[in-house]
């Protein structure tokens, strides 16, 4: 029987022209975050299966690859249930996992902790393009700073990252899920059901106003209390051009007696100063129709959105609650995760060249080239190496045509051949 040589389904093999990208935007990651006082960390791609079933991961809970428990406690005869069977799974996020780490590591770690995590997770979704059941994920987190400072330096440090990976003209939009909150309160919304209008208003970019106005109206809701809902988005939309104060302002107003003292200044002094301190060429904007899935977070949300595609390439927010489910303490918590693998599609598109990248010559050998002159080739090479230069020393194939092309897909711009005629003169 012959072995399976394509990978499993959903999951990829990484060529080696994008992997010197991935790796690239790997170090440019690094050496960004660590200037802003991140910490590398690293967390196990396995989880207890109980923490990552906690209600706290909005429908990736859905998507959990979960392990079969090992040798004597796998026992099939007695299991009544998937529970009985399985006791881990593998991450889908990487926020759950640093919240356990916290958590456990709490003691001898300094406050606040600013980590840095980078690693792999895991979805059991339908793949389709762009989108992997394995996928890189890169997030910072800021734990044990209650403050808005957080978000601030979450913000920065996520816009000047973007522009040194050679993105500009991006837009990040901010909201908070106090204000969500408060918008449906005043419209009459039962609290119960407050998360299923979230799921419909989080379509607004795609439908439109009257779409989420219908879908609303088809799920249920009282149309009078739909149409005072809506009544917020189309007075925001009238006020034509508004800054942000204006529109905070509006709300404040409009949601006065259901809003938390201090939202609405929260946001406006974030915004203030990120305005004031940002390098990167990118927009800041209040959206109220911005949502976020993930059911933990409590506070600020954002995202960042690109022109090159058509959905966001980063988010987060503050998840305040989480990290106490496993101490018993609530801790102020806040982070942003980047797109990974959707940044390095569009690098990969546009032909993205890492710059100031060594030089790279081939040394292509004739096969009846041996003995003394091999040595004095790779002798050759070491020399080149030296200089800064990376160099390949390889057997020159039959179609010499092909493996050049093949190398220079691999950043090889310059070839040398070494043919054993030359040993005859």
């Amino acid at each position: 029987m012959s072995l399976t040589k394509k990978p499993v389904t959903g999951m990829k093999d990484i060529l080696p022209e994008e992997m010197r990208i991935r790796d690239y935007c790997i170090s440019v990651i690094e050496k960004t975050y660590e200037s802003f006082g991140f910490s590398h960390i690293e967390t196990p791609c396995v989880e207890h299966v109980e923490n990552l079933c906690s209600n706290q991961g909005g429908e990736n809970e859905k998507l959990i690859f979960k392990v079969l428990k090992r040798g004597e406690k796998l026992n099939l005869e007695t299991a009544n249930s998937e529970n009985d069977l399985v006791d881990s799974g593998l991450r889908y996020d990487l926020t759950l996992p640093l919240a356990r780490y916290y958590s456990n590591n709490q003691a001898v770690l300094p406050q606040p902790f600013k980590a840095l995590q980078m690693g792999n997770v895991f979805r059991a979704e339908r793949p389709q393009k762009g989108r992997f059941r394995q996928f890189m994920q890169c997030d910072i987190d800021i734990l044990g700073e209650s403050g808005n400072l957080a978000e601030i330096e979450l913000i920065l440090a996520t816009t000047t990252l973007l522009s040194k990976l050679g993105f500009n003209g991006f837009k990040v939009k901010i909201n908070d899920r106090r204000i969500l909150k408060a918008m449906s309160e005043y419209a009459g919304f039962d609290s119960e059901r407050i998360d299923e209008v979230f799921v419909i208003l989080d379509k607004m970019d795609k439908i439109g106003i009257d779409g989420v106005r219908e879908e609303l109206v088809n799920a249920g809701f009282d149309s009078s209390i739909v149409d005072k809902y809506m009544s917020l988005f189309e007075g925001m939309d009238s006020l034509n051009n508004a800054t942000f104060k204006e529109q905070l302002d509006y709300l404040t107003d409009k949601l006065s007696g259901c809003i938390e003292d201090g939202v609405t200044e929260n946001l406006k002094e974030i915004f203030a100063s990120v305005e004031a301190a940002k390098s990167a060429d990118c927009n800041l904007a209040f959206d109220p129709t911005l949502v976020r899935g993930m059911g933990y977070y409590t506070g600020t949300i954002y995202e960042v959105e690109m022109a090159e595609l058509n959905c966001s390439v980063a988010g987060g927010g503050r998840y305040d609650k989480m990290i106490g489910k496993f101490t018993g303490n609530d801790t102020a918590a806040c982070g942003f995760s980047i797109g990974f693998e959707r940044i390095i599609t569009i690098m990969l598109e546009k032909g993205f060249k890492i710059p100031g990248e060594s030089e790279k010559i081939a040394f292509l050998v004739e096969k009846g080239i041996t003995g003394d002159r091999m040595g004095e080739i790779i002798k050759e090479a070491d020399k080149l190496r030296n200089d800064g230069k990376v160099v390949l020393v390889a057997r020159m194939n039959k179609n010499k045509k092909f493996q050049k092309e093949t190398l220079m897909k691999q950043g090889f711009e310059e070839f040398k051949d070494f043919y054993a005629e030359a040993l005859k003169h």
